[in-house]
């Protein structure tokens, strides 16, 4: 053979390292939990190179030495990488379960290494915990989620199984074939091949988990640019494109879509009063009450200062009244408690409803502006239709 086991191995030593370093190098942004499983997963690859470094010097070690210290490095390894794949999906991290694996394959890897020396045995018991280890990050990149059906996934998917093949495929060299090698380091096809392929490995999966942390990072930042940093609702973007989507369900299935714009009563008063922090929690406040009157399926969210929207799906304009007067029933009847002074909120409402082939946003909002305006002008703490004779008969009601 044109090569060794040991450079093998001290090639795949040197590309783990490397991989690592990038891997490592590119944690500077991102969200939290993402960039802890990269960098989870740098360290993974730091280990997985101490390990091929053990068995490019094996001619300086003990082959006790080897065993225990090679074996372990690499199932802390594989461990590791569960850990930080599982975390980059947002599935549980089964980090007991990985420990487990982890420690009852070295605990059998240790016996048929030393104790009972049975190299076949041996390898069948260590690529049964690396096999357990595959199953929990399929497990994860076939479950439901974000992305479920994302290029990163089909990639991991593809190198995971490409992985357990492998195992499969050595583990029949070594049973089946007439003159099996007595250990890793012994120069025989089936070693070549098995170093050769599993210190490709690392990079192929290191390609797969960049794809995914970064389709994880833009999913993150498309969410983020969708919502109210202070309150947590959604803002006028993303209440733009629920509308927009709710109205093409409008027009195609005949439901009716109420809107209800809200605006706190007198807030300068407020932020005066409190200042900016004080009100900020007076928003909060205000949101914790409108999504309590709420059902499945109603949208929230802020369009500016003191102001929501809320839009409601198979809800006609009377309908919406009737939500609208809850809301404001609400807010009235539950008193804030604001840097130790008692404050009483109240609520002025406009609502509209969509109607049939509409498809102008803007149009719908304007109108739901338009009675909000109305019920401002009309006295505050009350509610508006868009619906000149609705809104007649409910101010006489």
């Amino acid at each position: 053979m044109p090569m060794h086991i040991e450079t093998l191995s001290l090639i795949s030593a040197v590309q783990s390292l490397v991989l690592a370093v990038l891997l490592w190098a590119g944690t500077h942004g991102g969200p939290g939990s993402a960039r802890t499983s990269l960098k989870l997963r740098a360290g993974a690859l730091a280990v997985e190179s101490a390990g091929w470094s053990m068995l490019a010097a094996q001619v300086w070690l003990h082959p006790a030495q080897l065993v225990l210290g090679g074996n372990a490095l690499n199932l802390l390894a594989q461990g590791m990488s569960v850990v930080a794949l599982r975390m980059l999906l947002g599935a549980p991290l089964r980090w007991r379960t990985a420990l487990a694996i982890g420690v009852i394959g070295w605990l059998g890897v240790a016996w048929f290494g030393v104790v009972e020396p049975d190299y076949r045995v041996r390898v069948l018991w260590g690529s049964a915990a690396i096999m357990a280890d595959i199953a929990l990050r399929m497990w994860a990149l076939l479950s439901g989620g974000p992305g479920r059906s994302s290029r990163a996934r089909v990639v991991l998917l593809v190198m995971c199984s490409a992985s357990a093949l492998l195992l499969v495929w050595r583990n029949g060299q070594l049973w089946f074939d007439l003159n099996p090698p007595a250990d890793i380091i012994q120069p025989a096809l089936v070693n070549y091949f098995y170093v050769l392929l599993s210190g490709m490995q690392p990079l192929f999966l290191s390609i797969g988990f960049l794809l995914l942390y970064n389709e994880t990072l833009q999913r993150e930042l498309h969410l983020l640019a969708r919502v109210d940093s202070l309150t947590g609702v959604k803002n006028r973007l993303a209440l733009t494109e629920s509308a927009t989507r709710m109205l093409s369900q409008v027009n195609r299935g005949g439901r009716p879509l109420g809107v209800l714009m809200i605006d706190a009563d007198h807030f300068k008063s407020v932020n005066d009063r409190f200042g900016h922090g004080g009100g900020d929690k007076v928003l909060l406040a205000l949101v914790a009450s409108i999504r309590a009157t709420l059902r499945a399926g109603n949208v929230i969210g802020r369009i500016g200062g003191e102001e929501f929207v809320v839009l409601a799906p198979d809800t006609s304009l009377e309908q919406a009244l009737v939500l609208a007067e809850r809301i404001r029933g609400t807010v009235e009847s539950t008193p804030l408690m604001v840097d130790g002074h008692l404050l009483q909120l109240t609520v002025s409402i406009g609502t509209a409803a969509a109607e049939p082939g509409e498809h102008d946003v803007a149009a719908l909002l304007r109108r739901a502006d338009a009675a909000l305006y109305a019920a401002k002008h009309a006295g505050r703490n009350r509610v508006m239709a868009a619906d000149p004779e609705l809104a007649v008969r409910r101010l006489l009601a």
